[in-house]
């Protein structure tokens, strides 16, 4: 099958490369020319424009945008300009879910079809496969279902009861569920990658009986540091947590390798970046009456990492000044 592609990133073009192995036929955009070239050597049709891509593409033509959101909308806007009836355009990003029935309303009133694909995979996607959470009209999706099959996991296999879902793509329903279904798996993300962070966190500070605490009034005393005189090496427990243990998973596993490569972590600051999709999932829940409180912490916790916290930390700090006479002392100097 022939398809175009928009966006030749990380994902974008591993993904070109895993439908090129499934025997389709890709013609390839991007802003920078030296990633489309890259590609063209593997055996893509490289465009200049969104006009030249269009050009390229047999009819009905079905182009796939892997897009920051940022962007999506208005290439969405250019490229319904130069589509024609029965075309389709898949938007594989992280997209808001409202956005996408507000796009495919409108799209379908120029007789193009939308359909929003939520991609999970990252870097590892053009050998594991991608996960696929998909949105949009039943004909559009039935048609381009060679595309989602190759791109799944379960490339190449077939499975006795006809569900596509073991196979790790699915029809979640009308234009907009694929991306809401997505949102809700970063959410999920969000807390697993927080409780992981949370426990080791807490292991590393097992030791902390061993340490040479300040005696003074800003410091609260460890009563108890004779529990605490564990030397605990997070990156062995991360791996044998990876044999057998009820907390195994594919995440765990990326956090085994980055304790291998970096055992201290050194090499990060601590900033994590949040991309939308559990602010989005958190309104939901407001607007549902869905309690979140894992989601919640997990999207806060994010803020406080990017630094979001620091004014309110000086206003206890200065309120602990006004009312006590306490004054600040140096970050770490507990001990």
């Amino acid at each position: 099958m022939q398809i175009g592609m928009i966006g030749l990133g990380r994902m974008g073009a591993n993904m070109v490369r895993r439908l090129m192995r499934g025997g389709h036929e890709c013609v390839v955009y991007d802003v920078n020319s030296a990633n489309v070239q890259a590609l063209v050597g593997e055996g893509a049709i490289g465009a200049q424009s969104l006009q030249d891509m269009v050009s390229k593409l047999a009819k009905p033509a079905a182009i796939w945008l892997m897009l920051p959101a940022a962007i999506t909308e208005k290439t969405i806007v250019d490229l319904s300009n130069v589509l024609v009836t029965g075309d389709a355009i898949i938007d594989g990003g992280n997209s808001n879910y409202q956005d996408d029935i507000d796009r495919a309303g409108r799209l379908a009133e120029k007789g193009l079809d939308y359909i929003d694909v939520g991609t999970s995979g990252g870097v590892w996607g053009l050998d594991r496969g991608y996960c696929l959470m998909i949105g949009g009209p039943n004909e559009a999706v039935t048609r381009l279902d060679p595309i989602f099959r190759s791109l799944a996991p379960g490339a190449g296999m077939e499975v006795a009861s006809g569900r596509t879902s073991e196979l790790g793509y699915l029809h979640c329903g009308p234009s907009g569920s694929g991306h809401f279904v997505k949102m809700v798996h970063n959410g999920i993300e969000y807390g697993m990658m927080a409780a992981y962070a949370e426990g080791m966190n807490l292991m590393k500070a097992a030791n902390a009986g061993q340490q040479n605490r300040a005696v003074d009034a800003e410091t609260s005393p460890l009563q108890h540091p004779q529990y605490y005189q564990f030397d605990i090496d997070v990156t062995e427990v991360a791996e044998v947590w990876r044999h057998g243990s009820v907390v195994s998973s594919w995440l765990l596993d990326l956090l085994a390798q980055s304790l291998k490569n970096d055992p201290t972590l050194e090499s990060f600051s601590g900033r994590v970046s949040d991309s939308g999709e559990g602010r989005w999932m958190l309104k939901a829940g407001i607007d549902t009456g869905v309690p979140l409180p894992i989601l919640s912490s997990a999207l806060f916790q994010r803020f406080t990492s990017q630094g979001h916290e620091q004014y309110s930390n000086q206003v206890l700090s200065a309120l602990r000044a006004a009312f006590g006479g306490h004054a600040e002392k140096p970050h770490g100097s507990d001990h």
